[in-house]
């Protein structure tokens, strides 16, 4: 069958050049519906309330301050090694469309557990939106993708595989998530060692998360405490930032 040849863009050559470094991570996954009640009502309750992205990025990121192997990564060179980085960093995967197509960009935010809920959700909002050349992270990932493959299989290999540049360029955990789009359990690929997916918020006021990780680094026990641990940090220390951020005015009511 005779078809139109296309040229693959930055973009799209990014996702390739992505999924050959996922290829041999071994992934595991664990979900659960966590129930966040108290942080709907903050949420509702807020005058300009930060969004889903947002709150799970910070809300990972306080669990991994308190959780060490949440900011550790496998790493091969010089030697295989396990490596823990002094703060977490997060990569929020940003839906965007370029040049009429649609595609997906990594916006890296670092120790979004000292950051003010708004500015993470500031960054992610701008992210969407700026153009690519305002964005720090797009910048430096389109020099990269841009470069001979050779050189691109060499730049990636670096930033892989030893553990002090991991952190600079991959984080330590991602952030993913369709349910801006109806929602669906997303089970998203990266080179690891972890990424959180969120669905949407089901009618019983909870919704469904899922945690992936590179095997290598933990196992399934300490994650499914880790899940337990961001349910009550959803529902305590983001609840509780969006209630002091301030209320929506109470509009008067004439009679």
């Amino acid at each position: 069958m005779r078809g139109t040849p296309k040229t693959i863009s930055l973009p799209r050559r990014l996702i390739c050049d992505l999924m050959r470094a996922s290829m041999d991570v071994p992934f595991v996954s664990l979900s659960r519906s966590l129930d966040i009640r108290s942080l709907l009502e903050a949420r509702a309750g807020a005058l300009a309330p930060a969004g889903w992205a947002a709150m799970f990025v910070k809300a990972f990121a306080l669990v991994a301050r308190d959780e060490p192997v949440l900011r550790t990564v496998y790493a091969k060179w010089p030697w295989p090694t396990l490596y823990e980085l002094p703060r977490s960093v997060a990569l929020v995967a940003i839906a965007r469309v370029e040049d009429g197509e649609e595609c997906v960009l990594p916006q890296r935010i670092s120790a979004p557990d000292t950051l003010p809920l708004a500015r993470i959700d500031a960054e992610i909002r701008r992210a969407k939106t700026a153009p690519i050349a305002d964005v720090p992270m797009f910048g430096k990932i389109m020099r990269a993708t841009r470069l001979p493959l050779p050189l691109r299989r060499l730049a990636w290999a670096v930033g892989l595989n030893f553990g002090r540049q991991r952190g600079n360029w991959f984080g330590s955990f991602a952030v993913s998530s369709v349910a801006a789009y109806g929602g669906g359990e997303l089970h998203p690929v990266t080179p690891g060692p972890f990424i959180v997916s969120y669905g949407v918020v089901e009618p019983d006021q909870t919704i469904h998360v899922v945690i992936r990780w590179d095997h290598r680094v933990t196992d399934a026990a300490p994650i499914a405490r880790v899940l337990t641990r961001l349910e009550h940090v959803l529902n305590a220390e983001i609840a509780a930032e969006l209630r002091a951020a301030g209320p929506k005015p109470i509009r008067a009511v004439r009679t």
